[in-house]
C-alpha cells in the first residue's frame, strides 16, 4: 500500500459494509427461523403424502442454506471489523505524521519520504546547516541508528522529519501487513455460486472461522474477554455488556465457547450451538465417506479343526485393524446426532414447540455433551430439568420413543402442558456430565455423581440468572433425577454456598438409587418438596442396590419412609417405565412440574 493509497483510504467504510453483513446475518437467522418455526410447521400439521414430504425436505435444505448465509455473513462482518481496526490504528499514525510534519514546515513526498529545510545555528564558516531528504525505517536497529545520526546533525529539522518519515513508514507498512492479511481472508470467505450448502460447505466454513480467528487475533483480542470461571451472573453481565457489534464477532468467531456458558439467553445458546452442531456434522460425514467401507466378506470358515468355526476374513481383520474403532465412533456420533436432528424437524408435531440446543460436544465427557429443551427456559412459567442414568449418551438419546431421553422430556412436556392450560412450558435433557457405562463398577461409585452435580448446579444457576434477565422474574423450577441421575441430581442439590439464590422448587426422583443425603431436609427445597417414586422388579434391584453400595447416605434411598420426602405412587413396570404415555407415573411428575401438588397421588 502506497501513500496516496492510505491518505485516501477510510477504514470507517468498512466497518459500515461490517455492518450491512451483520444486518444481512440476522435477516438470514430470523428467515431460518420463520421457516423452522412457522412455515414447516404449518406443513406438517396441514398437509400429508408425498407432495407434502417432498416440500418439507426442500424447506429443510432452504434453512440450512439461510443458515450457512447466516454463519458466513456473520464472519464476512467480523473479518471486516478487524481490517478497519487495523487499517484505522496505521491511518492515526500517518495522520499524525502528516499533521506533525505540516507543523513543522516539513514537505512529505509521494514515496513517503521528508525533506526538511536549512536551519539551526550557523557555522564557523557562517552557513546555515543545509536542508535534507530522509527515508523511514521501520527495521528497530536501522531506525536507532537513524535517529542518532540525526541527533549528531546541527539542523533540528532532520530529527524532526526522521521521526516522521519513521511513522509514516510503520504505517504503510502495517496497512499494507493488514491488506495482504485480509485480501486471501475475505476471498476465502466467498461461497459456491450454487444453491446446494453441502458437508463441504460447513466444513470450508469451519476453517473459515479458524482462519478469521488467528488473522483477526489484535482485533478480537479488544474485546472484552468472558470472565475466567466466572459465575451464571458474571457471565450474564458480561454478555449484557457487550455491543451488538462485540456479540456478533464472539458469535462468529467463537460459538463453542458461548454455547457454554451458563447464565446466557437460552436463544443465544442455541444459536451458537447450532452453529457447532452443523459444522461438527458436516465434518464428522466427511471423515466418515473418507474411511473405506468395511469388507463386504467380514466372516469365513474355518475348517481346519473337528468342527468348521465362524472366524473374521483376514481382509475384514485388517480393515478393523486400522479403521474399525474410528468408524464405530463416527457412526455412533453421527447416530446420536441424527436423533438431535430429528428433534429439530419434528417442532410443531402434536403442538411440540420450537427446540433449543442449550448444550453440545460431541466430544465431551466421554459419550457427549447434550442439553436440549423443548421450549425456551427463559420466558416459560414452569420449568423441568430430566437428568438420565447409568448408559446415557449422545448415541441413545433418542434411541426409541419409549426410553430415549429426548421422548422422555418430551412427554413430560405434553403432560404438564395439559395440566397447565394458558401457561408454558419447558422440559430440559440435560446430560452434561459422564453418564456411567456399566452397574458394576460405575454406576456403584459416587464418583460420576460428584463431577456432575456441580455442572448441574451451575445450569441451574444459569437458567435462574437468563429467565430473571427475559422475565423479570424465576420459573417454578423442578428438576427430575432418574436412576443416578438421582445421585447427580443429589449432588447437584448440596452444591454452593446459602448466599446463592434458590433455583429449584421441586425435587423428582425416579427409580432413585440414592441421592448421597439421609433426609429430604437436606436437598434445599424443603422436604414436602421432595417427591419420589419406585417400580417393582428391575428397578427394586437399582433402588437396593444403591442401598447396599451406600449411593444414599446411612443406607437411606428417597423411596424410603425415613427419608422425609413424598412418596409417589407409581404404575411403572420396570425401571424404565415411569415416563410411559397415560401412566400414572407421568401424571404425577407433571402434577409437580406444574405445581399442583393437589393432584399427586401418594402411597
Amino acid at each position: 500500500m502506497d501513500l496516496a493509497t492510505l491518505k485516501a483510504l477510510k477504514p470507517t467504510e468498512y466497518s459500515e459494509a461490517a455492518d450491512g453483513y451483520r444486518s444481512t446475518s440476522d435477516m438470514a437467522s430470523a428467515a431460518k427461523d420463520r421457516i423452522d418455526n412457522q412455515i414447516a410447521v404449518a406443513l406438517r400439521n396441514q398437509l400429508k403424502g408425498k407432495a407434502a414430504t417432498a416440500a418439507g425436505k426442500q424447506l429443510g435444505e432452504l434453512s440450512q442454506n439461510f443458515h450457512y448465509v447466516q454463519v458466513q455473513c456473520g464472519l464476512v462482518s467480523t473479518a471486516l471489523e478487524a481490517f478497519s481496526y487495523e487499517t484505522e490504528a496505521a491511518k492515526r499514525k500517518l495522520d499524525t505524521a502528516l499533521e506533525n510534519a505540516k507543523a513543522a514546515n516539513l514537505t512529505v513526498n509521494s514515496d513517503g519520504s521528508v525533506t526538511y529545510p536549512p536551519g539551526g545555528e550557523k557555522g564557523e564558516d557562517g552557513k546555515t546547516p543545509d536542508g535534507g531528504t530522509v527515508g523511514g525505517l521501520t527495521d528497530g536497529t536501522a531506525s536507532a541508528v537513524g535517529r542518532q545520526a540525526a541527533n549528531f546533525d546541527p539542523n533540528p529539522h532532520h530529527r524532526l522529519a526522521q521521526d516522521c518519515a519513521d511513522l509514516i513508514a510503520t504505517a504503510l507498512k502495517e496497512a499494507t501487513e493488514a491488506d495482504e492479511k485480509w485480501a486471501p481472508k475475505l476471498r476465502a470467505l466467498q461461497a459456491d455460486d450454487d444453491l446446494t450448502v453441502s458437508d463441504s460447505d460447513w466444513s470450508d466454513a469451519h476453517s473459515d472461522m479458524a482462519g478469521v480467528q488467528e488473522a483477526g487475533k489484535t482485533y478480537l483480542d479488544t474485546l472484552p474477554q468472558p470472565p475466567k470461571e466466572g459465575t451464571p451472573e458474571d457471565n450474564a453481565e458480561w454478555w449484557n455488556s457487550l455491543s451488538s457489534e462485540e456479540q456478533a464477532a464472539w458469535m462468529s468467531t467463537n460459538p463453542k465457547t458461548i454455547g457454554i456458558l451458563n447464565g446466557l439467553p437460552s436463544t443465544i445458546r442455541d444459536e451458537a450451538n447450532r452453529i457447532v452442531f452443523d459444522e461438527t456434522h458436516a465434518q464428522l460425514r466427511m471423515e466418515l465417506d473418507s474411511i473405506p467401507k468395511p469388507p463386504a466378506n467380514e466372516w469365513t470358515l474355518n475348517t481346519s479343526g473337528p468342527y468348521p468355526v465362524a472366524v473374521h476374513t483376514d481382509e475384514w481383520t485388517a480393515w478393523n485393524r486400522e479403521y474399525g474403532d474410528r468408524y464405530a465412533q463416527l457412526n455412533q456420533t453421527l447416530k446420536g446426532m441424527g436423533y438431535i436432528q430429528d428433534r429439530f424437524d419434528r417442532t410443531g408435531t402434536g403442538g411440540l414447540p420450537e427446540a433449543y440446543l442449550l448444550g453440545f460436544d460431541p466430544k465431551g465427557l466421554d459419550d457427549g455433551r447434550v442439553i436440549i429443551a423443548n421450549g425456551n427456559p427463559d420466558t416459560a412459567d414452569h420449568v423441568a430439568v430430566y437428568v438420565p442414568g447409568t448408559h446415557a449418551g449422545l448415541e441413545k438419546i433418542g434411541e426409541d420413543e419409549d426410553h430415549g431421553d429426548i421422548g422422555r422430556g418430551e412427554r413430560l412436556w405434553a403432560e404438564s402442558s395439559k395440566l397447565s392450560p394458558g401457561q408454558n412450558v419447558s422440559t430440559i435433557t440435560w446430560l452434561d456430565y459422564n453418564a456411567p457405562d456399566s452397574i458394576v463398577p460405575q454406576a456403584s461409585s459416587g464418583r460420576f455423581a460428584e463431577e456432575g452435580g456441580p455442572r448441574l448446579y451451575d445450569f441451574l444457576q444459569g437458567n435462574r440468572e437468563a429467565h430473571e434477565n427475559a422475565s423479570g422474574s424465576t420459573a417454578h423450577t423442578t428438576v427430575v433425577g432418574h436412576s443416578y441421575g438421582s445421585t447427580v441430581v443429589g449432588v447437584s442439590a448440596q452444591t454452593g454456598s446459602w448466599k446463592d439464590p434458590e433455583a429449584v422448587d421441586d425435587y423428582i426422583f425416579a427409580g432413585s438409587p440414592g441421592v448421597q443425603a439421609d433426609r429430604a431436609g437436606d436437598l434445599g427445597a424443603g422436604a414436602d418438596h421432595v417427591w419420589a417414586m419406585g417400580a417393582p422388579g428391575d428397578d427394586q434391584v437399582v433402588r437396593q442396590g444403591g442401598r447396599i453400595m451406600g449411593l444414599g447416605d446411612n443406607l437411606t434411598i428417597p423411596t424410603d419412609e425415613s427419608f422425609g420426602g413424598n412418596v409417589m405412587k407409581s404404575d411403572s413396570g420396570d425401571h424404565g417405565g415411569f415416563w410411559d404415555a397415560e401412566s400414572m407415573s407421568l401424571r404425577n411428575q407433571a402434577a409437580v412440574i406444574t405445581g399442583k401438588y393437589h393432584r399427586v397421588e401418594l402411597e
